[in-house]
């Protein structure tokens, strides 16, 4: 039977993932816990029980409230309020009864998802050199590399562009957290593995 502590995760999970779920409009941009594989899957195979919730180490995760059709009770997180920390033991997949979340060994198995940097708005390309998202990167590089390239009509400085390796962004987040551009606009989202793009086609 499940504690008392767990029962109160569980609900100040729904509680906040409420207020997080209005916030957002709805399940445009939903991010789920590492391993939960498509969206179709994973739908079939979540039980909606917060043992995930509860476990997250990060208390990162919400639960989709009432209301919000197919997606209620499932867990989901805003990667701009809080990203994923890529726990190396997962306690979010060791607490899953079902096998919802699962079938990943490393945090570079991982797909969340995918970063996408918005052109229109990355300081980066607009002459101010940043490199927060590569540098708070835990890919080491690999997800996020600077392109270098002269500054159009400068023969000083250079642009220090960031690039997404799409085939090795695992959809963490980090990067969105912690970018130095403010709400409402972004410079650098994820894309969740469900075909719905944050920003039109560059």
């Amino acid at each position: 039977m499940a504690s008392l502590s767990t029962f109160v995760k569980l609900a100040a999970g729904l509680l906040a993932g409420f207020e997080v779920f209005k916030r957002i409009g709805g399940n445009d941009f939903l991010l789920r816990p590492p391993g939960a594989g498509t969206e179709k899957e994973y739908l079939s195979k979540c039980i909606r029980c917060g043992k995930c919730v509860a476990a997250c180490t990060y208390r990162i995760l919400h639960a989709a409230p009432a209301g919000s059709g197919v997606n209620a009770g499932t867990p989901y997180f805003v990667a701009r309020d809080a990203a994923c920390k890529l726990c190396e033991d997962f306690p979010c997949i060791a607490a899953c009864p079902t096998g919802a979340l699962g079938g990943i060994e490393n945090r570079r198995e991982v797909r969340i998802g995918t970063a996408v940097i918005n052109r229109d708005y990355c300081i980066a390309l607009n002459g101010i050199r940043c490199e927060v998202c590569f540098r708070s990167c835990p890919l080491n590089g690999d997800a996020i590399s600077i392109k270098h390239s002269p500054r159009p009509g400068d023969n000083i400085h250079t642009i220090f562009e960031p690039v997404v390796n799409a085939d090795n962004c695992v959809g963490c987040g980090i990067c969105e957290e912690r970018c130095v551009i403010s709400d409402p606009v972004l410079a650098i989202r994820v894309t969740p593995h469900l075909g719905i793009h944050a920003f039109p086609e560059q």
